[in-house]
């Protein structure tokens, strides 16, 4: 049997994806009562960072710490592939000796070639274009509060990212509705842009978000563009997160955030800490959907 990687949310058929959703959920609710009914006993996750990271790590480690399982945390500093050695023997030695491997970094043609050779699943914890687990965490939480997101409406403001377009694939497999709404120069991928058509459509207009069940944005400097800082303030300065925004949205629209937020640019503080913010529940989440993930992969 080949093994399985989740590179993308397209790894998954929708049902499994509705099915690892409902799973996490009973994950949650077992933790909530001190309950940890998977057992990974001498199980190890290999985690290789190229970026920094905070909720993804920990979410990660903690995941595989209540499975009774350990998750060994790789530097580039720490190891041959930050001094040379190829992805492709990376991956054919670092495979032979863990049960599961974690990686985040830059280009995702650096993901697909270490799982081409990984005899272990392999899971994309963010790549320049895809941040998959993230949208996990986001389904999860969408669900919680509104049940079933067949049918809704979810808009995007800001830039058209690795986060969006995971948000524009989970748009065709959970079968809503998104609104693109980016600045011309930072639109989503074209080719993206037409796979999903079905379920997403771009604009450059802010009005297009009124009426959403769903307000979603992220830092206007995503990793790899602090250097661009202040245009990308400028130019993304119209699409911020405010109340007039949520109050064009339906009234009992949520706002989700993957974080970290900068308040003051992408949102406001009045929205982040207002009462239809879930950002908070959002975060926990990425350790509850990643565990229903995890235990996928490697049962």
């Amino acid at each position: 049997m080949s093994v399985r990687h989740f590179l993308t949310l397209r790894d998954l058929q929708p049902e499994e994806l509705r099915r690892l959703i409902q799973r996490a959920g009973e994950l949650k609710t077992a933790a909530k009562a001190g309950q940890h009914p998977v057992s990974f006993n001498r199980r190890v996750m290999a985690m290789i960072f190229e970026k920094s990271s905070t909720r993804t790590r920990i979410s990660f480690e903690t995941a595989m710490a209540q499975f009774g399982g350990h998750a060994l945390f790789l530097s580039p500093r720490d190891t041959q592939l930050g001094r040379g050695e190829s992805i492709e023997d990376s991956a054919r030695v670092i495979s032979r000796m863990v049960d599961i491997v974690v990686i985040r970094t830059a280009g995702h043609d650096r993901i697909e070639r270490f799982a081409e050779y990984s005899q272990v699943p392999v899971i994309n914890a963010l790549t320049d274009t895809y941040h998959p687990c993230q949208l996990l965490a986001d389904m999860l939480t969408w669900v919680e509060r509104h049940g079933g997101v067949a049918g809704r409406r979810a808009a995007w403001l800001g830039d058209g990212n690795n986060v969006c377009h995971s948000w524009m694939n989970a748009a065709q497999l959970f079968d809503f509705e998104l609104n693109v709404i980016t600045p011309a120069e930072q639109k989503p991928d074209a080719q993206l842009l037409e796979k999903t058509a079905s379920h997403v459509r771009w604009s450059t207009d802010v009005a297009e978000a009124a009426g959403a069940d769903l307000i979603v944005t992220d830092t206007w400097a995503s990793m790899g563009h602090e250097e661009e800082k202040e245009e990308r303030q400028r130019i993304f300065r119209p699409y911020q997160v405010n109340q007039q925004v949520m109050a064009a949205a339906s009234p009992d629209a949520l706002f989700m955030h993957c974080l970290p937020a900068y308040r003051g640019q992408e949102v406001t503080e009045e929205v982040i800490d207002g009462q239809q913010s879930v950002v908070w529940e959002e975060a926990e989440n990425r350790l509850h959907a990643q565990k229903a993930l995890i235990e996928l992969l490697l049962t």
